[in-house]
């Protein structure tokens, strides 16, 4: 018997990682005002992306708010779980990312965005190490590259919070998302080396690895204002874990759908824009090239995404129990 998506059950099961495509549709979105910038181009589809991706954002909040309403245990359950617990700061990621997406065109806008994502990342963060270090119940099995989202966030308070003037809490974000990327990054490869593999429906979240150096260039650029040694040191770590996992693009294409296809999105904007920049600063081509070329790869991976996302939803392969 078919299930309604909309009925009690369904809301129930409803995941956290839907907010995931608000990082993916975000990072599409910087992804083109930058492009346009570079390209010294108007397409005339920012409005339409930001309306986007704004939208979606509200749905899911509504939905999920919805969901803590009428199931509460289960929003606790997840906030316990040693996988699902991290991408509860995608909420705060995505309007830190849309308040990116607002800079161009909506200054205020953008900064009322920029301090409630900022404040709600560093509660999430707080709570999430805490939870890290005063846990029970981890086994080292349950590391994977997800378990990198709170740090990613912290990295990307800079890319709008200097421009809107916030210096030193910027310096502050930037340094606590490099100190546990160097922690998680040392984690997941000993994970990763010495232990079983990482499952099948978590696999994609091994693009989320590019992120973190890829996002660190972006803002560590906005920070000081020009291209020195570190920042080349973080976006050819960026680069270098592209190409790593662009070499096993076989196995990931074997993979069923899962949302956690998702993971493939952000981090592949931020590896594009972060291209984009090193042209911008550079003048060389190939940096010019290579973003719009992960750009162009970006926008139709976002597209695939979304039509089997809604095929997966209207199948009910989502907010089922066990997903």
């Amino acid at each position: 018997m078919e299930t309604s998506t909309k009925t009690p059950g369904r809301l129930e099961h409803f995941p956290i990682s839907f907010f995931a495509m608000v990082m993916g549709l975000s990072g599409l979105t910087i992804g083109w005002e930058k492009a346009q910038a570079v390209l010294a181009l108007d397409l005339g589809i920012t409005p339409w992306l930001i309306g986007v991706t704004s939208t979606l954002f509200i749905v899911l909040m509504l939905l999920y708010m919805a969901k803590l309403a009428m199931y509460r245990q289960a929003v606790i359950q997840e906030l316990r779980h040693p996988v699902k617990l991290n991408f509860f700061p995608t909420i705060s990621i995505s309007l830190l990312l849309l308040s990116i997406a607002f800079l161009p065109v909506m200054s205020d806008v953008s900064r009322a965005l920029w301090m409630a994502g900022t404040a709600l990342h560093l509660v999430f963060t707080l709570y999430v190490v805490n939870v890290w270090i005063h846990h029970e119940h981890f086994q080292v099995h349950h590391m994977n590259p997800a378990w990198f989202i709170p740090a990613v966030g912290n990295v990307l308070v800079p890319v709008a919070g200097v421009p809107l003037g916030y210096q030193d809490i910027s310096w502050f974000f930037f340094s606590t998302g490099m100190l546990f990327w160097l922690i998680l990054m040392t984690i997941i490869f000993y994970r990763v080396l010495f232990h079983h593999p990482i499952e099948e429906r978590l696999m994609p979240t091994l693009f989320i690895l590019i992120a973190p150096p890829a996002v660190g260039f972006i803002a560590y650029s906005r920070l000081i204002g020009e291209l020195d040694a570190f920042a080349r040191v973080l976006y050819f770590i960026g680069l270098f874990l592209t190409l790593l996992l662009f070499t096993q693009a076989n196995r990931f294409l074997k993979l069923g759908f899962f949302l956690s296809w998702w993971a493939y999105s952000f981090p592949l904007a931020a590896i594009g824009i972060a291209s984009l920049l090193m042209f911008e600063r550079t003048g060389q081509d190939i940096y010019r090239y290579l973003g719009l070329g992960l750009l162009t790869l970006l926008t139709g991976i976002v597209t695939l995404l979304l039509a089997r996302t809604a095929i997966a939803v209207r199948r009910n392969g989502i907010c089922v129990s066990g997903h």
